[in-house]
């Protein structure tokens, strides 16, 4: 990767910059360009893509992003440290690159960030820092931008003729352990569906990853296995060992790609949320005792969706919770 893109060694940048890996903020920092390369390419190919990124840290899967052809990055990063090293990518990719510091759980995901504002290879930092994500990114927009930018926009506004193609984004992204669940949760609940987004491409802890594409039946489905069942086909594509981080964590992780349904059974995502947490929350019981906790008599709720009171919920597909669900709903 650095015959390709010209750059020092992400080690190099690592040691002029002072970094290393925060625990507090579940860093673990990818250095094998090959394999930040495998990462970028997995959703396909970038040619004219706008890729999101969460907590690029010094950089070496943005780099695989750009050098792999992605139209622009739209890196946001937590950790001011990497600021700096993340503003000389920037350089080295000019209008390609825009960094937005802030905290990633912050964000309204509900639309793209900053889907409208002008490539920039200046930084997003400044004013807002020390504030809420969204409100400092909102505040960026609102600036003036420079010339010859487009009209700033807000965070969050959508994009124009997305059905024509001319602006497809994606979210790929070497998570942070300790938000990855919650982040897949809250790119799951978009609405409208389909999302702003093509493909989710990310990498979680091998367990969460087994938890994510498990099927009905295996230890591992649960609550997680059924909300991204009922909105994706989602895949492990493959492992990366511990070896390959630095620190190496204590646990494998996995790389999964998850591309959203067209058009999934209609269901109220908040129902789906409350049946599952019922059903899972005591998953060696029979369904006629869990759901007692979402009503008295679940006999009529599990009739209407054609689901045999003795079953338990390791044994329920996704489309029979969602077909439950609606039973809630139409109670």
């Amino acid at each position: 990767m650095t015959a390709i893109d010209g750059l020092p060694p992400l080690r190099e940048t690592i040691r002029r910059h002072g970094l290393s890996a925060k625990k507090s903020l579940g860093q673990n920092f990818l250095l094998d360009l090959n394999l930040t390369a495998r990462i970028a390419r997995a959703g396909g190919a970038l040619e004219g893509i706008t890729v999101v990124e969460i907590g690029p840290g010094p950089g070496g899967l943005t780099r695989a992003l750009l050098a792999n052809g992605a139209r622009r990055v739209i890196a946001i990063e937590r950790d001011s440290r990497a600021i700096a090293a993340l503003d000389e990518l920037a350089a080295h990719y000019p209008g390609r690159l825009t960094v937005v510091e802030g905290d990633a759980l912050e964000i309204d995901w509900s639309r793209p960030p900053l889907a409208h504002h002008a490539p920039s290879c200046s930084l997003l930092v400044g004013a807002g820092r020390g504030r809420a994500a969204g409100d400092a990114v909102t505040d960026v927009l609102q600036s003036p931008a420079p010339a010859p930018a487009a009209p700033p926009a807000r965070l969050g506004d959508s994009l124009q003729s997305r059905g024509a193609g001319k602006s497809r984004m994606r979210i790929i992204a070497n998570l942070p352990y300790n938000i990855a669940t919650g982040l897949l949760v809250r790119w799951l609940a978009v609405e409208p569906w389909p999302p702003w987004y093509d493909s989710l491409i990310l990498m979680f802890q091998r367990e969460v990853a087994e938890r994510i594409v498990a099927a009905p039946g295996a230890k591992q489905y649960g609550r997680l296995a059924v909300l991204a069942g009922w909105r994706m086909e989602a895949r492990i594509m493959f492992d990366v060992a511990p070896s390959a981080f630095v620190p190496p964590p204590k646990v494998t992780s996995s790389v999964v790609r998850l591309v959203p349904r067209a058009s999934p059974v209609p269901c109220c995502r908040a129902t789906l949320e409350r049946v599952t947490a019922a059903a899972f929350g005591q998953r060696r019981k029979m369904l006629r005792q869990s759901l007692r906790t979402l009503t008295a008599d679940p006999q009529p709720i599990l009739a209407a969706a054609g689901i045999d009171p003795a079953a338990r919920a390791e044994e329920i597909s996704v489309e029979g919770f969602v077909a439950l669900a609606n039973a809630v709903d139409a109670m």
